[in-house]
């Protein structure tokens, strides 16, 4: 009777082992095809905490001290190796599931269970299964790992097209607002050549870029840590000047483009869906007059800027003041806070703003993302 207890009891704790690595596994593929495969931004916590863990480790080597050209040389490694890292974790976590799940079929001691999880999630072989059911389990181990591999593979040329498209603007915006970039200033140069019209095509094109970008940085979210080939170059710095652009050119310019409009609505929505991604915390429904990081010193400055330079503007300035904080506030808060996040360069009235470093936290509540600022 005794014996038959002792059976008993060694065929739960067998099945329970077996089931507890088939959710591991489960839930390690889930989150490669969160991460990988599905075509819109849901977050998964396992590449979460890997992202992380990594950060803060290259934050840990930065210092408190570090200035910023040693700091864009060590946080340009962070995207990468996150993402090798993931690899290594999902592949780690799979092994671990399978070894557990032959252990639970009869592979003892355990060295003999990571001998076979090892030998089938390589593909090497040099482990033969004991029995029909291991050698189910085996295939399926080796099938996983190859998927999980090739998943990778597909992934990355992917990422590495929205980078390109990304940066490619980025780039030429140097040719418009200077560098670093400012919206003023893409606003004088097009007035000292005497082409104004030529905006059209600007806010038609970033129009395009923000939508792109939306998709492809919640999609792909380790794409926002990415930084730029130049280290003086940042998509969020980019952003934040063509918005300026547009929203002193639809407040403050006598000779108003309507599509400026458009390039502004479609930015601070593309900005604040990558904000939610990221559980970023701001008014979702700003008031026209709500504080804004930009001074009205700094506009003043600006508006005299672009009166020295030519441009016709509104007379009223105060006028022009209140409906330029009436667009800035849709998007001040999340421009801030993720030039913060992502310790993006100097540049005017963005990444020069004070904010508190922004940290992503793994754990989350009522299954949201959650975010820590600090």
């Amino acid at each position: 009777m005794l014996a038959v207890r002792c059976l008993g009891v060694e065929v739960a704790v067998a099945i329970l082992v077996f089931a507890a690595g088939a959710l591991v596994v489960l839930g390690t593929v889930g989150s490669a095809v969160r991460t990988v495969v599905l075509p819109r931004g849901v977050p998964a916590r396992l590449g979460t905490a890997v992202f992380v863990v990594v950060s803060r480790l290259f934050r840990l080597r930065l210092g408190r001290s570090a200035t910023y050209e040693r700091r864009d040389a060590v946080m340009a490694g962070l995207a990468p190796t996150g993402l090798l890292a993931l690899v290594g974790v999902w592949l780690t976590i799979t092994l671990l599931g399978y070894t557990a799940m032959f252990w639970a079929l009869g592979a003892h001691p355990v060295r003999a269970a990571v001998t076979d999880s090892v030998s089938s999630l390589t593909t090497l072989g040099f482990s033969q299964p004991r029995d029909l059911p291991a050698v189910v389990l085996a295939f399926t181990e080796a099938g996983v790992g190859l998927t999980l591999l090739a998943m990778l593979i597909t992934y990355l040329p992917s990422l590495y097209s929205a980078f390109s498209r990304r940066e490619a603007a980025v780039a030429l915006l140097e040719v418009r607002a200077d560098s670093p970039p400012f919206g003023a200033s893409m606003l004088e140069r097009y007035a000292r050549i005497g082409w104004m019209g030529g905006l059209s095509a600007i806010w038609a094109q970033w129009e395009t870029w923000f939508v792109e970008v939306e998709e492809s940085h919640t999609s792909f979210s380790s794409l926002v840590f990415f930084r730029s080939p130049q280290p003086d170059h940042s998509w969020i710095t980019a952003a934040g000047a063509v918005l300026d652009a547009a929203a002193l050119s639809a407040s403050t310019l006598r000779d108003h483009d309507p599509d400026a409009n458009l390039c502004l609505r479609a930015g601070y929505v593309a900005l604040r869906r990558i904000a939610d991604f990221f559980a970023v915390p701001y008014d979702h429904d700003p008031k026209p007059d709500d504080p804004i990081s930009v001074a009205r010193e700094e506009y003043d400055e600006v508006y005299d800027r672009l009166a020295a330079a030519g441009i016709a503007l509104h007379a009223d300035r105060d006028q022009a003041w209140r409906d330029f904080v009436g667009w800035r506030v849709n998007y001040d808060v999340v421009l801030v806070t993720l030039c913060a996040l992502v310790m993006a360069p100097y540049a005017p009235w963005s990444s020069d703003r004070s904010v508190a470093s922004f940290r992503v936290r793994v754990l989350r509540r009522s299954g949201l993302r959650s975010m820590n600022g600090t």
